[in-house]
């Protein structure tokens, strides 16, 4: 990521939004829910459905996140981590890039929301 992308999402404003809120737009498909954590934290669980999507990676080469955004047909990006930071930077990183995101706090309000949260599917196999 370029010094001027970074330098604009820093003023950039985005939603912050309940996940209770905008949970229909994940079950319709009419969103993405994003996981902006790192792997190491993902083994403890994760919203179901979520896709796994390192901020570090967002930040960093976008091994994964280059293809993701190509796929999303400019779906809304509704986007948590563990307390809503990351996915507040990461929210603004997009927008800045003309993404429609939004930040929805950290994996505990989703949970709070009644969302399930499970185990993803590799850490299950590497648990066994």
């Amino acid at each position: 990521m370029n010094l001027f992308t970074m330098f604009k999402a820093m003023f950039t404003s985005t939603p912050r939004l309940a996940p209770a809120d905008c949970a229909d737009r994940v079950r319709t498909g009419e969103a993405f829910l994003v996981d902006v954590r790192e792997p190491g934290e993902w083994t403890a669980g994760v919203a179901q459905s979520a896709k796994l999507l390192a901020f570090s990676d967002l930040t960093g080469a976008r091994t994964q996140w280059k293809q993701f955004l190509a796929d999303t047909n400019g779906r809304e990006l509704l986007l948590y981590c563990a307390s809503g930071a990351r996915s507040g930077m990461a929210a603004r990183i997009l927008v800045a890039e003309g993404v429609r995101a939004a930040n929805t706090g950290g994996l505990a309000d989703w949970r709070g929301a009644g969302w399930p949260v499970a185990k993803p599917a590799a850490a299950r196999r590497n648990a066994r």
